[in-house]
């Protein structure tokens, strides 16, 4: 294990007691140790578009929006090799919640989230993106042997 020593103001020190309550961290070094990793995943993906991650979109739309149903299934259905589930729940009359877990190329992911997220009738959304190593266990659709 490495020791790091940081200096950080008043205000940077009251956020990151904040942090530390909100999220129960017993101390400040799990605390920073956790904000670094997410630091250092975002870099990874903003520098290597083509790293493999799993991800997951979600989005609220208007499913009275002409034939906005449509479209999605065709986008869903065009990068079926991104697609590992997919939920949808009917939140009103009007308004629906699908949320899809995606895995492959960053840059895939977010492309095929931003064509959703544009469509007209899509209200709101958000991506969530992981990377991961490639080291683990990774199967085709369909395979039983897995």
């Amino acid at each position: 294990m490495q020791r790091a020593t940081i200096s950080m103001s008043d205000e940077f020190a009251g956020e990151l007691q904040a942090f530390m309550l909100a999220r129960g961290y017993a101390n400040r070094s799990e605390a920073l140790r956790a904000l670094a990793q997410i630091g250092l995943e975002q870099a990874k993906l903003e520098a290597e578009p083509r790293v493999e991650c799993v991800a997951t979109l979600s989005y609220v739309y208007d499913h009275h929006t002409r034939e906005l149903a449509k479209r999605l299934t065709a986008a869903s259905h065009h990068h079926h090799d991104l697609g590992l589930a997919t939920m949808h729940i009917h939140l009103d009359q009007q308004r629906c919640l699908e949320i899809a877990v995606l895995r492959g190329p960053v840059e895939a992911v977010r492309a095929f989230a931003n064509a959703v997220l544009n469509e007209r009738g899509v209200h709101s959304g958000h991506l969530s993106v992981i990377p991961v190593d490639g080291h683990g266990h990774h199967h085709a659709h369909g395979d039983p042997a897995g």
